[in-house]
């Protein structure tokens, strides 16, 4: 089915409620593991019909926010997701105490009742009101970061569109496009502040109501987090101070070699040649056309998935007006298909983005024919193992895209990686600092910002910007408002995918076995049970961050970057 032929009508959830809770009610009056079997496969089947209209309405709106008729549609689920996830405790909580527990779980596998079990902890009918405020929140955030209009070069831009700018070769160029960005955040810092303050105590009031401490515990458990814990994060967080971050330093202190300024600039920061960063050779048709080449040759499996996303037009690449910022890959339940947005902007970024929403794409091709959805996506940690290692596994068709600038684009590709860590974890430590202190005010709250990043990014000059002085930067991570403790991931992910970077060296058949075999378990495993699936070390060894950071080092160190043009 093309996506541009998939019907959306709104689903009218009192008459979803009441069919849905009858399959519900059958299931706990079911006298055999027979019957429960094929009740779980009815209300699966519900399930994927509701998610489907649901994922429908978000993709459209995320791709023209100013679209009345999806506005009304994004508000519809917000006020109702929460009445939905009141039926998903409900079946939760059926399953999980089923006399033939122990049947379904042979036959389903143990993940969906660990799953079931955890989330069963994060929701009861009390916070239903809450669940809903937050939905609300999370759009007005969505809204207010697609509002930014920025005059600059001549035109009106948003805010992905004043990226190529700001890594001009240009320093002036550079410097005007990253402080008409920082003005549109310093401009609506009041309502940002407002918008966070009161998503942090929505959040800190259900966890209260729920029986937690705080919101951190709760925020692990909604996402799915059942082999670790927040000790474990920290510990994780003290071997990349240890072991990343002086490496991290080292490189920056060579980028401002190579670029040779006197003073380091956080303007500087994303250019990392004089000659101007490595940019895609080509139109978006043409990457396109070259990703289709690159997925053919890679594997046969990764030739079908590409394909299917062509035929069926699974992707929105190009940044226009109105559309949401980032990136993401969904899945359209009913129709098995993943679907890839970004926003194309003429940089090297347009590579790294659709390489990594494409790894995150084929996993959820290469495990589509899961009978439950809780098996479509593992949680988000293993997801983003996909989409990581993806970006490394296409590294050898990297000259397609940027010709005689392959070299530099690799360089930047992993040092970029590298340097991204010690910024994750500083995302990370600042939300279990905000979560255990909801009544900071927002002062407190910067203030927390620029102690943490002065542990871990000891390098940033924001040269006398007010608004990034006092502690303002985190303002545009989106993670941070709408999917709170969802960053950590990224970090443990890379940690994963660059153990898939020196194995695809070492032993590239070898590489490519365990990534497929990865994507294949989809959800169907736990976050170290998937790592251990993939032949990997768990990021929480001691040893772990050693056992690679010093071939990376050694790759950066051996790459002459002062002679690259």
């Amino acid at each position: 089915m093309k996506f541009s032929n998939i019907q959306y009508t709104r689903p009218d959830i009192s008459e979803f409620q009441e069919k849905f809770l009858h399959l519900v009610t059958l299931f706990e009056n079911a006298d055999s593991v027979d019957e429960q079997d094929a009740l779980i496969r009815n209300i699966n089947d519900m399930r994927m019909e509701f998610m489907t209209v649901c994922t429908l309405a978000n993709i459209k709106y995320s791709i023209d926010t100013t679209d009345k008729e999806f506005e009304e549609e994004q508000n519809y689920y917000d006020a109702n997701m929460p009445v939905y996830d009141s039926m998903i405790h409900k079946y939760y909580s059926s399953i999980v105490k089923s006399k033939f527990r122990k049947e379904l779980e042979a036959k389903w596998g143990k993940q969906l009742f660990d799953v079931a079990e955890v989330s069963l902890k994060t929701f009861d009918p009390v916070i239903l009101e809450d669940l809903k405020r937050e939905n609300e929140l999370r759009t007005d955030y969505t809204k207010l970061l697609a509002s930014a209009k920025i005059f600059f070069d001549g035109e009106e831009r948003n805010l992905q569109g004043l990226v190529p700018y700001m890594e001009s070769t240009d320093r002036e160029i550079r410097k005007a496009a990253n402080e008409a960005k920082w003005k549109f955040f310093a401009d609506n810092a009041d309502e940002f502040d407002s918008l966070y303050d009161d998503m942090v105590k929505v959040r800190a009031g259900m966890a209260k109501k729920l029986g937690y401490n705080n919101f951190v515990q709760m925020g692990y458990d909604r996402m799915g987090r059942t082999d670790y814990n927040a000790e474990m994060v920290a510990k994780f967080r003290k071997q990349v101070e240890e072991f990343i971050v002086p490496v991290a330093v080292r490189l920056k202190q060579k980028q401002q070699k190579r670029l040779g300024v006197e003073s380091f600039k956080y303007y500087d920061q994303p250019l990392d040649y004089k000659s101007g960063n490595a940019k895609p050779h080509g139109s978006s048709d043409w990457i396109v056309n070259c990703a289709k080449n690159m997925y053919s040759e890679l594997s046969p499996e990764t030739n079908e998935f590409f394909n299917f996303m062509l035929d069926n037009e699974m992707m929105d690449l190009v940044n226009k007006k109105g559309k949401d910022t980032g990136g993401y890959c969904t899945f359209i339940e009913k129709y098995k298909a993943p679907f890839i947005f970004s926003n194309f902007n003429g940089t090297m970024g347009d590579i790294e983005v659709l390489t990594h929403e494409a790894g995150h794409a084929f996993q959820a091709y290469s495990s589509r024919n899961f009978e439950i959805p809780e098996y479509f996506f593992p949680t988000s940690e293993a997801c983003e193992i996909h989409s990581m290692s993806m970006e490394f596994l296409t590294w050898p068709w990297m000259n397609c895209f940027f010709k005689d600038q392959t070299e530099k684009f690799k360089y930047s590709h992993l040092k970029g990686s590298l340097i991204f860590v010690p910024y994750g974890v500083t995302v990370d430590e600042f939300q279990h600092w905000v979560y255990e202190n909801p009544e900071a005010s927002p002062k407190e709250r910067n203030q927390a910002w620029l102690r943490i990043e002065k542990k871990y990014l000891p390098y940033i000059d924001y040269d006398k910007n007010e608004f990034l002085e006092n502690g303002g930067r985190w303002q545009q991570q989106r993670h941070i408002f709408t999917s709170p403790f969802y960053y950590i991931d990224y970090c443990l992910a890379q940690i994963c995918a660059f153990q898939f970077w020196k194995k695809s060296i070492d032993n590239r058949e070898k590489a490519l076995e365990d990534y497929l075999r990865l994507c294949k378990a989809g959800g169907s495993l736990s976050f170290l049970e998937l790592v251990k699936t993939a032949d990997l070390i768990s990021p929480f060894k001691d040893n772990c961050i050693e056992s690679f950071v010093g071939e990376i080092d050694k790759w950066l160190e051996g790459f002459d970057d002062l002679n690259v043009n």
